[in-house]
């Protein structure tokens, strides 16, 4: 079994979307997220610096939608994956994307991916 660690229910916000209105508002995105990484490590020697840091990783997600625009959150979860893989060592991630209030009979949509780094950590 593979250890994880965990980002539950991040909030943030982006422009997203196809339709022209979209283009020009900020709407709400959840991410859930589970990283995949050895965490004997960082208990053993209690030391900070070996962990995965989750707030700086909840602060990059954040920073990323503000920055940026996407019409699909598919793109969107494509590219966070990517870049948090190569800027945080990551071995795997598997990323739950959610887009509240687009479909106004579901609670959310969104899309759920699993990627793996070429290299390993």
């Amino acid at each position: 079994m593979k250890d994880l660690v965990f980002i539950e229910g991040l909030k943030a916000q982006a422009v997203i979307g196809v339709y022209d209105w979209e283009k020009v508002i900020r709407q709400d995105l959840v991410f859930d997220l589970q990283m995949e990484h050895d965490n004997r490590v960082p208990a053993a020697t209690d030391d900070l610096a070996k962990t995965l840091d989750y707030e700086a990783i909840s602060n990059y997600i954040l920073a990323f939608c503000d920055e940026r625009q996407f019409e699909l959150i598919e793109t969107l979860a494509e590219h966070l994956v990517e870049e948090l893989i190569k800027n945080f060592m990551l071995n795997a991630v598997t990323l739950t994307l959610r887009k509240p209030g687009a479909v106004s009979a579901a609670q959310a949509v969104g899309v759920k991916i699993y990627r793996e780094s070429a290299v390993r950590y």
